[in-house]
C-alpha cells in the first residue's frame, strides 16, 4: 500500500522544526506506510508532500502553515466529515493513520500530545459508513518450512475467523470465492497469489511459527488442537498481529475474536473465481448485483442473514446428510406458512447482532447500540416459541442452540434510557433509579436549577427592578442581568461579573454557591454516567461468545425462512440426490434458469438427463438458449447443494465436488493474455483439476483460433474428458463434427435446440431435443440482427462457393479412397505405411511421446503439429482423418 513519502517530506521541511511539526514527522516516520492524518483542533491536517498529494486526490484546498522555521504546504479535512475523505484515500490504495490529540489542549503545558489511535486499511475498517452489508474480510496467506500453504480470513466487524490449508490452486480458489478486501502476504510468497484486492506485503509482521503460536495463544487456549499444519498457525498469527496493530491494541486485545474455525475446502463445492463470475452468482456482467443468483434468493430480513446466505452460496455443501438437514428445514417451513411468516416478522425486528456485539466487545458501542442489542435479544424467546410448534430436528437443534440471555436484556433495560443520545460524554444515558450516587447528584442539580428558576421572581420583588433577568452561559456561568437605567437600584451584595453595552451582569454569594453545586453535580454526574456505561458495556461484553452464538442461529433461521419463502413464491421443488458425481446422474424435468425466468415473461423449461451418457454435445443456432441452458443446470446444482429448493418440476442430482465453467470471450490485456490464451488457460485448469465427481460447462471451446485448430482442440478436449476424467459435462459448440462422437464414444450424447424456419424467418423455440442440430443458421441470425442486405447476399454467395468446393473435394477424396482400398498394405512392412503418410519420422515422434508426463494443453499442441505435418504431405485431411476413425467407447 502507499505511504506518505516521509523521507522526501522531511528532507524538504525538517531543517529546524517546531515541536508540533517534529511530532508530526516522528509519527510519519513511525507509520511510514500510511497517510498520517494529524489532528489540529477540529481538523485532520497533512503537511508538505503529503499535503500536496491529499489536495490533488481529495480535491481540497492546498494552503500553507507559516511559523518561525518557515512556510509549509498544508491541507486538512474537517474531523466531523472525515469519513468520506478516508474512503477516497482507501480506494486510492493508502493506509490511513489517525493521529488524535490524546491530551486536552487547555491542560497542555507545551505541545499537545498526539498518538496514532488506529490505522485504517481496506480490510480493517470498522466505521459503519465505510462498511458495506457484506463481510469485510482481511485475509493472510502463510507458508511453513515444509512449503505447505494456508489462508486465514478475519472479519473484524463481526469477529468471524476461519482458516484452511491446501495447494496453491486451492488457496487461490479460496481467495477468489471469499473475495477479501485486503490480503496480507508473507514477502517470500509475493507473486504466487493473484487477487483483485489490496495486497499488503509487510516485513514488519512476523511470519515466524513461534511468534504466531504466542499470538494465537492469546485467543485460543490450545492452538495445536485447532490447526493441522504449521502454515495455518502462521497465517492466523500474522493476521492477528496485523489486526492488533491497525486497531492499536495489545496482543489478545481483539475481544470480538472468540474462536478460530478450521475448515477443509474439500468439504464444500469448489467454485473458482471464473465460475463465480461466469455464472453471475454475485455480480452481473455490468458489475452490479442486479439479476444475479444472490439477488433472486435474497429475501432475508436481517443484514447478518444476508451475509450468511452469501456465505452458503459461496460454499455449497458436499456432505449429503448436511444438505438433507437444510432441505428438511426448508421443506418444513414451506409446509408451515404460519410459522414461516411468524419467524420472518420476528426477525424483521432484529438488528445486526453480529456487528453490534463486536462493537460492544471492542469498546466501540454507544448507548444506542446497547439498546439495539437488547431489542434483538428480546425476540429470542418468541423465536424459540415459534419453533416449538413444528416437528423438524434441524429446526429443533437451532432452537436448542439459542442461549438464555434474559439477564443481559434486563441489565441493559434497567441501565440505559429508552432513547439515549449518541454521545457518551454528554450525559442523559443512564436511567433514574439505577445508581444511588447518580440519583443524588441529579437531585442536587435539579434542586439547584429549581432555586435558580425561582430566583428571578424573588429578586425582582426584592429590588423592584422589573427588567431583571437570571441567565447562564458556558463562559461566565449563572448571572443576574440589570439594564443600565436600573443600575442605581442594584443591591450592595451584587458583585459585577460582566459589562455589556446596555447592561451589567452580576452574581451574589448565594448564586455562586448554587452555581458551584449545580455545575459540580452536573460534571460529576456526567463522569459517573460514562463510568457506569463502560461498566455495563464490559459486563455485556463478557457474554460475547454466547451472543455471537445467538447471532449465528438467527442468521441461519433468516436464511432458511428466506429459502422457503422463495421456493413458495417461485414454485421451486425439493431436489433429490443420487450419489456423488462419479456415479450419480443428473435428471431434471422442466428445469428453469432461476434468474432469467424472473426477467423473461415466457421462459421455456427444459429437461436434462446425464446418466450413463455423461457428456452432452449441445448444438443449435446462436440465441437459441444453449448458454442459458447450461448455466441453469449449473445453478440448479449449486442451489441444491447449498440447501435450497430448485426451479424445476423434478430434480434428481448427484453431489459434485466442483463446478467448472469455460464460457464467454474476454481478454486480459493487463495480464498479457489474449482472448484465446485466456480460454486455453481456463481449459487447462479444468483438464488438470476436474474429477469424475465434477460438473463441467464448456461453451464454444476452440472458437478463438483457426477452424482446423479449434475443431481439433474441441475434439481432443471431449475425448480427454471422456477417456481420462469422466466428469459430467455439457459442451455447447458450433463444430457440428463433434456430434459424430456420439457414435464413437459410449458416454457421449447429442442434444440440440430447435428452430422453426419459414423461408428466411427464424423462430427460436428454446426447446431441447435429442440428437444433433441440422445447422447453425448463422446467415439467418445475421439477417435477424439487422446486417445489411448486400452483406447477407455476399455471405450467401460465398457460402454457395464453399459448398461447391467441398463437394468437389469430397468426390476427389472418394476416388482416392477407392484407390487406397485396392492397395495391399503388408502389416510387416513399416516402409509402406511411412511412404503412404509421407513422413518417415512420424512414427518415431509418436513413439517417443511420454503420455504420462504430457499436460492436456501440451497434448493438444502435439496433436495440432502432427495434423499439420500430415496436411503438409498429403494435402487437406478428408473424412475422419481429422480425428479417430472409430472408438469402441
Amino acid at each position: 500500500m502507499k505511504g506518505t513519502g516521509t523521507p522526501a517530506a522531511m528532507a524538504e521541511c525538517e531543517d529546524e522544526l517546531t515541536p508540533m511539526m517534529s511530532q508530526y514527522f516522528e509519527l510519519c516516520a513511525e507509520y511510514d506506510s500510511a497517510m498520517v492524518l494529524f489532528q489540529v483542533g477540529d481538523f485532520y491536517e497533512t503537511f508538505c508532500e503529503a499535503a500536496e498529494r491529499c489536495a490533488r486526490l481529495l480535491e481540497i484546498t492546498l494552503t500553507s502553515r507559516e511559523d518561525s522555521t518557515g512556510e509549509y504546504p498544508m491541507a486538512g479535512i474537517p474531523i466531523d466529515n472525515a469519513t468520506s475523505y478516508v474512503e477516497t484515500l482507501l480506494d486510492a490504495g493508502y493506509r490511513v493513520a489517525i493521529a488524535d490529540q490524546i491530551e486536552d489542549p487547555s491542560e497542555a503545558s507545551g505541545v499537545v500530545e498526539r498518538a496514532v489511535t488506529r490505522v485504517i486499511t481496506p480490510g480493517t475498517v470498522l466505521d459503519d459508513a465505510l462498511l458495506g452489508a457484506d463481510n469485510n474480510y482481511l485475509a493472510c496467506v502463510g507458508a511453513d518450512e515444509e512449503e505447505s500453504l494456508a489462508v486465514a480470513f478475519l472479519d473484524l466487524s463481526t469477529g468471524s475467523f476461519r482458516v484452511a490449508s491446501g495447494t496453491e490452486r486451492v488457496i487461490q480458489d479460496e481467495l477468489d470465492r471469499q473475495q477479501p478486501t485486503e490480503l496480507l502476504i508473507d514477502p517470500p510468497l509475493e507473486g504466487t497469489i493473484s487477487t483483485d484486492c489490496t495486497e499488503t506485503i509487510d516485513d514488519s509482521i512476523s511470519f515466524e511459527s513461534d511468534a504466531a503460536k504466542q499470538r494465537v495463544g492469546a485467543y485460543v487456549p490450545s492452538p495445536e488442537a485447532v490447526f493441522e499444519t504449521t502454515a495455518e498457525l502462521i497465517a492466523c498469527g500474522a493476521l492477528l498481529a496485523y489486526a492488533e496493530y491497525t486497531q492499536g491494541v495489545s496482543p489478545g486485545g481483539l475481544a470480538s475474536v472468540t474462536r478460530i474455525s478450521r475448515y477443509a475446502p474439500t468439504e464444500t463445492m469448489g467454485l473458482s473465481g471464473t465460475t463465480i463470475e461466469s455464472l453471475e452468482l454475485f455480480e452481473n456482467q455490468h458489475g452490479d448485483d442486479d439479476h444475479t443468483l444472490l439477488a433472486v434468493l435474497d429475501e432475508t430480513t436481517t443484514a447478518m442473514g444476508r451475509r450468511t446466505l452469501a456465505d452458503w452460496l459461496r460454499r455449497p455443501l458436499c456432505d449429503a446428510s448436511a444438505i438433507q438437514c437444510r432441505l428438511d428445514a426448508v421443506e418444513t417451513l414451506v409446509a408451515t406458512p404460519l410459522v414461516r411468516e411468524t419467524l420472518r416478522e420476528l426477525l424483521a425486528d432484529a438488528y445486526d447482532l453480529e456487528r453490534l456485539i463486536a462493537r460492544v466487545a471492542d469498546d466501540r458501542a454507544n448507548a444506542r447500540d446497547c439498546r439495539s442489542l437488547q431489542a434483538t435479544l428480546e425476540i429470542l424467546p418468541a423465536v424459540a416459541g415459534a419453533l416449538d410448534t413444528i416437528d423438524c430436528q434441524p429446526l429443533a437443534d437451532r432452537r436448542d442452540a439459542l442461549p438464555a440471555l434474559d439477564g443481559v436484556c434486563e441489565r441493559i433495560d434497567a441501565a440505559i434510557q429508552h432513547d439515549p443520545p449518541i454521545e457518551l460524554t454528554d450525559g442523559g444515558i443512564i436511567t433514574d433509579g439505577y445508581d444511588e450516587q447518580l440519583d443524588s447528584l441529579r437531585s442536587t442539580q435539579r434542586e439547584g436549577e429549581q432555586w435558580i428558576n425561582e430566583l428571578e421572581a424573588t429578586e425582582r420583588d426584592r429590588t423592584g427592578i422589573d427588567s431583571l433577568k437570571v441567565g447562564y452561559n458556558e463562559v461566565h456561568g449563572y448571572y443576574i442581568e440589570v439594564t443600565n437605567p436600573n443600575l442605581d437600584a442594584v443591591p450592595e451584595e451584587y458583585t459585577r461579573r460582566q459589562t455589556l453595552k446596555n447592561a451589567e451582569r452580576f452574581y451574589t454569594p448565594a448564586l455562586k454557591d448554587r452555581e458551584d453545586a449545580i455545575l459540580g453535580a452536573s460534571e460529576r454526574a456526567t463522569e459517573l454516567e460514562y463510568q457506569l456505561f463502560c461498566e455495563l458495556r464490559a459486563d455485556v461484553g463478557d457474554h460475547t461468545d454466547r451472543i455471537q452464538q445467538a447471532a449465528t442461529v438467527l442468521a441461519e433461521l433468516d436464511v432458511l425462512t428466506t429459502l422457503a419463502t422463495v421456493a413458495t413464491r417461485r414454485d421451486y421443488v425439493r431436489p433429490a440426490f443420487d450419489g456423488t458425481g462419479s456415479n450419480g446422474a443428473i435428471e431434471i424435468e422442466g428445469g428453469r434458469h432461476p434468474v432469467v425466468e424472473t426477467t423473461q415473461p415466457l421462459f421455456v423449461p427444459n429437461d436434462t438427463t446425464l446418466c450413463d451418457e455423461r457428456i452432452a454435445i449441445i448444438t443449435g443456432p446462436n440465441m437459441s438458449g444453449k448458454s442459458t441452458y447450461m448455466r441453469q443446470i449449473a445453478l440448479i446444482q449449486i442451489m441444491a447443494q447449498l440447501g435450497s429448493f430448485v426451479p424445476a418440476d423434478r430434480a434428481r442430482l448427484p453431489i459434485v465436488d466442483r463446478v467448472f465453467t469455460r464460457v464467454g470471450a474476454s481478454d486480459d490485456i493487463a495480464g498479457g493474455q489474449s482472448t484465446f490464451m485466456r480460454e486455453m488457460s481456463e481449459l487447462s485448469t479444468i483438464l488438470h483439476s476436474a474429477t469424475p465427481s465434477s460438473l463441467v460447462i464448456l461453451d464454444e471451446v476452440g472458437r478463438g483460433t483457426a477452424t482446423t485448430d479449434g475443431r481439433a482442440i474441441a475434439r481432443a478436449t471431449t475425448e480427454f474428458l471422456h477417456d481420462e476424467i469422466g466428469a459430467l459435462t455439457l459442451f455447447a459448440t458450433h463444430y457440428h463434427e463433434l456430434t459424430e462422437l456420439a457414435d464413437e464414444l459410449a458416454a457421449v450424447t447429442n442434444v440440440h435446440f430447435t428452430v422453426d424456419r419459414d423461408g428466411e424467418e427464424l423462430t427460436f423455440l428454446h426447446t431441447v431435443l435429442d440428437g444433433a442440430a441440422s445447422g447453425s443458421y448463422g446467415v439467418a441470425v445475421a439477417r435477424l440482427a439487422g446486417v445489411p442486405d448486400p452483406v447477407i447476399d455476399r455471405v450467401e454467395s460465398l457460402h454457395d462457393e464453399d459448398t461447391d468446393a467441398n463437394q468437389t473435394a469430397t468426390s476427389t477424396t472418394e476416388t482416392d479412397d477407392s484407390i487406397d482400398s485396392t492397395t495391399t498394405i503388408d502389416d510387416s512392412s513399416s516402409d509402406t505405411i511411412e511412404t503412404h503418410v509421407g513422413d518417415r519420422s512420424l512414427r518415431e515422434t509418436i513413439a517417443e511421446l511420454s503420455i504420462a508426463d504430457t499436460t492436456p494443453l501440451e497434448a493438444l499442441q502435439t496433436l495440432y503439429e502432427l495434423q499439420r505435418r500430415i496436411d503438409t504431405t498429403n494435402g487437406p485431411p478428408t473424412g475422419r482423418e481429422n480425428g479417430r476413425s472409430h472408438r469402441s467407447g
